[in-house]
């Protein structure tokens, strides 16, 4: 039987958002409807609302969430009725080239719920990528669905849905960071405090942040940056190779995304060292660099697609670390909110007040509301 909820909807272009209410079916085979417990504001869902992403209006906002599975569908084994999931947006096939060669997290045919979730009037709703978790209930493939520890916070386990797998995998998964080496983070938002946090777990000696803002370093050095270089005033490349004795760094994670700061990250790192992508550029930007340079330098110059994750292997483990105390996720969680705060939550994110404002749904989420919104800082 379908049931109808609050969820925040885009309806046309640049638009505020509003709340409607949201018609979600029943699981059909292979689905699983999840009771959102808490939902993260990431970049992402303002990309949507402004058609950065895509035109199919309306769209059902919201991505990084954790929740209760509700029901599923026929055929589905791998998670049950009250498990504790974490939402995910790459639902691996299991058959495409990628699956068959091992290599899972670059499946090529990742895939949704096949039902549609709509307005009262029957318009069906696009989904933010695949998820559209503002709303109190959700409908999405099995496959969307971890099944974690559930003595775990929502409101932190929902993060690792997006933004922060996406920095922690970039420093752990795609930048393959060892111990011992030295790692520079270009852009220190919320995606960058992630790498920084992934590059401390993965041992390295000597982290490098690198930005504007002496708020955002400060934060950098709470994640477990071991030196700051505030690019203001400073030539970031010079910096980062004055700190590892003029060679440049092992790993040089750009978490902003933009041709000058790439540049900056290619040449900051050392010879046979690796570039790693993870701030997501505009379709507009282009980069131009010398090819003797890119021969010259070697090394790998890499993409992190959603920290190169596999949710099935990363999510309990990094909950697992969660757990110990050796992962942090609270502290990304400046603030608390309502489904009626997004829109408010957007422009904090834009301003870079908040590291993530945090849409809960349910009161297993302790209330943090306006504890640290005076400390984060937006991707």
């Amino acid at each position: 039987m379908s049931k109808s909820v609050r969820g925040v909807v885009a309806r046309s272009k640049g638009a505020p958002v509003t709340i409607e209410t949201i018609v979600v079916p029943d699981p059909g085979p292979g689905e699983a409807r999840v009771r959102v417990q808490a939902c993260g504001v990431c970049h992402t869902d303002l990309h949507y609302r402004e058609g950065g992403i895509g035109d199919e209006y309306p769209y059902l906002l919201g991505h990084e969430a954790a929740g209760i599975v509700e029901s599923v569908g026929e055929g589905v084994t791998d998670v049950a009725v009250g498990d504790f999931v974490i939402l995910n947006w790459r639902a691996v096939c299991g058959d495409c080239r990628a699956c068959r060669r091992g290599r899972p997290q670059y499946c090529f045919a990742t895939h949704n719920a096949t039902q549609k979730m709509t307005l009262e009037d029957g318009t069906e709703l696009s989904p933010a990528l695949g998820i559209g978790a503002f709303a109190e209930l959700t409908l999405v493939a099995a496959g969307q669905c971890t099944k974690v520890d559930p003595d775990t916070d929502p409101a932190a386990a929902g993060l690792l849905g997006c933004g922060v797998m996406a920095g922690l995998g970039a420093a752990i998964n795609t930048g393959n960071v060892g111990r011992g080496d030295t790692v520079a983070v270009i852009g220190c938002g919320g995606v960058g405090d992630a790498a920084i946090a992934g590059a401390r777990l993965a041992g390295a000696a000597r982290i490098i942040a690198v930005d504007l803002d002496e708020r955002k370093l400060q934060w950098a050095r709470d994640a477990g940056a071991t030196h700051t270089v505030d690019s203001r005033n400073n030539d970031p490349v010079e910096a980062i190779r004055e700190l590892t004795g003029g060679f440049g760094a092992d790993v040089v994670i750009d978490a902003v995304g933009r041709p000058e700061t790439y540049k900056q990250a290619f040449y900051a790192r050392d010879l046979a060292g690796t570039v790693v992508l993870v701030g997501v550029p505009n379709p507009e930007m282009k980069i131009e660099l010398p090819l003797i340079d890119v021969f010259g330098r070697g090394g790998a110059l890499k993409s992190s697609w959603y920290g190169d994750c596999l949710p099935s292997r990363d999510f309990p483990m990094l909950i697992d670390l969660y757990r110990q105390g050796r992962l942090d996720l609270d502290a990304f969680v400046s603030e608390t909110i309502t489904l009626e705060d997004v829109e408010a939550a957007f422009d904090k994110m834009h301003s870079g007040e908040v590291l993530r404002s945090v849409v809960v749904l349910d009161d297993k989420s302790e209330n943090r509301s306006g504890d640290k919104s005076s400390e984060g800082t937006s991707r």
